[in-house]
């Protein structure tokens, strides 16, 4: 299956002219249908979405922001949703509006814990003890988020979940799951992604999926920004991390064909290029084989495809050769 074969692209600290630049490789190269662009600015976020259409490709607009109320989260997708709806009306089926991502951590209110790290943290720690408080909240924060996206906004909405969130889908047209794979139970995962599809009667999509590019990443999965020490100027690797980006080329590579072969009916690979996370040549201070890029981007020069990107390039490249049927509506 796999119609929508997607990359996001973080939006933070990057001007719409580097993403115009940046759009041409991803539809081209990467053999992209869809591109999740992910930022705070709702103006950005408007911008950022008429230069994918212009690009061709279909669009899918996630507005993040972290550590506020639930009524800024909420005025800030409805202010997104309205830019979204106006670029809907002109291009209809190629605008997606999700109404957030992971609200368990990234949101106030749901967790205790005064930012999102923290919170994200003390779900690791003991999920199973607020797994109700969690569910409950969440709840309600989503049926709210729904309601005011289709206020708004007429086309097709979703959410990306973290993989431990319980969510009522039946709001929703399609399930969006960031899924992982970490641990050593692959097939544990494999049989997760074939229960998303089993079990539900709309459109299955991973939002997000990625590891980093160093020996034992596979395993870390989610959790490979960790190696990094993150409170020393600069970050500094913590231990000895050799880079290694045939490891990422082939976690994206093992987890494209599952979802391919399971009926996945998307996925966006996480992501394009952190630039928070740059490359450098000592590799106590390599910060980008901790993040999730399949591009790295040095502090100076021009930003290189990894071993990943040309990975995700073939096997994106090969699907759209059997399935030109793609597009994006959910």
């Amino acid at each position: 299956m796999l119609r929508i074969r997607g990359i996001s692209y973080l939006l933070d600290d990057v001007s719409t002219d580097r993403l115009r630049q940046d759009l041409p490789i991803i539809r081209d190269e990467l053999h992209c249908t869809a591109v999740m662009i992910i930022g705070g600015d709702p103006d950005q976020l408007a911008d950022a979405a008429a230069a994918v259409i212009d690009a061709g490709l279909d669009v899918w607009i996630r507005p993040h922001l972290l550590d506020r109320p639930w009524s800024d989260l909420l005025d800030q997708l409805r202010r997104v949703g309205r830019a979204a709806e106006r670029l809907r009306q002109r291009f209809p089926d190629r605008v997606t509006l999700l109404v957030g991502s992971e609200f368990s951590h990234t949101a106030r209110g749901i967790v205790p814990g005064s930012w999102s790290y923290l919170r994200l943290r003390i779900i690791l720690r003991a999920h199973r003890l607020l797994r109700r408080r969690i569910d409950r909240r969440l709840d309600q924060l989503l049926d709210r988020a729904a309601v005011t996206a289709r206020d708004v906004f007429s086309g097709p909405v979703s959410y990306a979940a973290a993989s431990w969130e319980e969510v009522d889908w039946t709001r929703f047209d399609a399930v969006g799951v960031s899924l992982y794979r970490s641990g050593t139970d692959d097939e544990a995962y494999a049989r997760r992604v074939a229960a998303l599809v089993r079990d539900h009667d709309r459109p299955v999509i991973i939002t997000e999926f990625g590891c980093g590019a160093f020996a034992g990443a596979e395993r870390r999965g989610p959790g490979s920004f960790r190696i990094v020490n993150w409170f020393t100027d600069p970050p500094v690797i913590r231990d000895d991390h050799p880079r290694d980006e045939e490891t990422q080329a082939r976690y994206l590579g093992e987890l494209i064909d599952l979802f391919a072969e399971t009926g996945v009916a998307g996925c966006f690979v996480f992501t394009y290029a952190m630039r928070g996370f740059p490359r450098r040549d000592d590799p106590r201070v390599d910060l980008d084989k901790a993040g999730f890029g399949i591009v790295a981007v040095p502090e100076d020069g021009e930003p290189r495809p990894k071993a990943a990107f040309h990975q995700v390039a073939r096997q994106y490249g090969e699907l759209g050769r059997d399935r030109p049927e793609a597009g994006s509506d959910a």
